[in-house]
């Protein structure tokens, strides 16, 4: 007995223009330290917009380089330093969608130019709607999340050291972690 083939649908996400609530949202990134343990860090000064039309849908978004914040202050200004994001030179982190492709009624497969440090590499995210609802206010939103991976080599980030064991003081891959929700503008 064969199975029918699975096609994708458009999904049920509402058009408009969406504009990301930093106040109900996070940026995060998560990366190996010491090779035994996780650094989580976020910024707290973002944006971004989703834009769902009838011919497709776009997104983008960026950071203030200057707002990473790891719990640790000594370790978030070596961030800001040029030893990792170069924040007096390169204040922004950015991100502008390519295409936008479901996957499914709540999966999307996020392509797109990611810049970091004035380098621009494509960065695919695996994003999925966690659904739409009224808040108090009267206002509709949208709940999204999404996740991705960089080598941070690949955009100039080589800061380590060496440790006795053969790991190094600072991981080669960064996990990126999207939580945002964002509000249908007027």
């Amino acid at each position: 007995m064969s199975t029918p083939e699975s096609t994708v649908t458009q999904t049920a996400l509402p058009t408009g223009t969406w504009n990301v609530d930093p106040v109900h949202s996070s940026v995060e990134f998560h990366v190996k330290h010491l090779g035994i343990a996780t650094v989580k860090g976020h910024f707290n000064e973002f944006e971004g917009t989703l834009v769902v039309g009838d011919d497709g849908i776009t997104a983008s978004g960026s950071v203030k380089v200057a707002s990473v914040d790891t719990r640790e202050s000594q370790r978030d200004e070596h961030l800001r330093s040029p030893d990792f994001f170069d924040a007096e030179n390169h204040p922004e982190i950015t991100f502008k969608s390519t295409s936008v492709r479901p996957l499914d009624e709540d999966t999307y497969e996020i392509e797109g130019d990611f810049t970091i440090r004035g380098i621009t590499r494509p960065l695919k995210l695996e994003a999925s709607v966690e659904g739409t609802e009224s808040d108090p206010q009267g206002n509709q939103r949208v709940g999204l999340a999404a996740t991705a991976q960089i080598n941070r080599s690949d955009y100039d980030i080589k800061f380590n050291m060496a440790l006795g064991s053969g790991n190094f003081a600072v991981g080669e891959k960064v996990k990126i972690l999207l939580d945002i929700s964002a509000v249908k503008a007027g």
